[in-house]
């Protein structure tokens, strides 16, 4: 399979899904490894919210980060 073709298909998840079964196999893995995170994986990120709604807005003194309680966080 040719370099472009690889990285096509790399990019483009239509087309690496019209590949062969056989052409697919021939596939290396992605350099930048799994690009997509499971549910569980993504709860496992650190930084998260903790499940509260957090938006903000900027003034001129600055950021200002709120909760869904109105805290600033």
């Amino acid at each position: 399979m040719s370099r472009n073709k690889i990285i096509r298909a790399w990019k483009n998840e239509a087309y690496r899904n019209s590949l062969s079964e056989s052409e697919r196999a021939q596939l290396p893995e992605h350099p930048a490894g799994q690009i997509e995170l499971s549910d569980s994986g993504l709860d496992a990120v650190s930084g998260g919210l903790d499940g509260l709604t957090t938006y903000g807005t900027y003034t001129s003194l600055g950021w200002r980060c709120f909760t869904a309680t109105t805290r600033a966080c």
